[in-house]
């Protein structure tokens, strides 16, 4: 039987293959998306994106 690959393995294998400058990245990346979902939440988000369906001629409802 193989043994199945573990977080651990895989943060390991991240640590040897990835570059400072792709960490870095990833690390914007996730901090960037946890702020917008922290401080741009769904209502207004669904609102910008009705309003913006609207002034495309899309009828929504």
């Amino acid at each position: 039987m193989s043994q199945t690959e573990t977080v651990h393995d895989r943060i390991e294998q991240a640590r040897t293959e990835l570059t400072p400058t792709q960490i870095a990245v990833g690390l914007a990346l996730a901090a960037s998306l946890g702020f917008v979902l922290m401080f741009l939440q769904d209502p207004m988000v669904h609102d910008a994106m009705h309003t913006f369906r609207h002034g495309a001629g899309i009828t929504c409802h």
